[in-house]
C-alpha cells in the first residue's frame, strides 16, 4: 500500500532501498513489475539492494560499492553474477 501510494503521481526519481525484503513470492514480483514500469515511463530508479538475483533483474547498470566506495561500474548485460567487477 504505501508503495502503491508513492509511486501513483509517477514520480522523476525513485530510491528502492531493499524493496522487497520480508515480502513473499507474489507481493516480490508486483514490485518488481511497478519499478519496472516506472523505468519505461521515464523515471529513474536507484535500487539498493543485496539481492543479486533481483539486481540482474531490475538493473541497467549495476555499481559495486565495497568499504563506501564504488569500486566498479558495469552494464547488467554484459556481466554475470560470476563475474568479478
Amino acid at each position: 500500500m504505501i508503495l502503491a501510494r508513492e509511486l501513483w503521481k509517477d514520480p522523476r526519481l525513485v530510491v528502492a532501498s531493499h524493496p522487497t525484503y520480508g515480502l513473499d513470492l507474489r507481493a516480490i514480483e508486483h514490485t518488481h513489475r511497478l519499478l519496472l514500469k516506472l523505468r519505461e515511463k521515464g523515471s529513474a530508479v536507484l535500487l539498493v539492494s543485496e539481492d543479486l538475483d533481483e539486481i540482474m533483474a531490475l538493473s541497467d547498470r549495476i555499481a559495486v560499492m565495497f568499504n563506501g566506495k564504488v569500486v566498479g561500474i558495469k552494464e547488467s548485460v554484459k556481466t554475470n553474477t560470476q563475474e568479478s567487477v
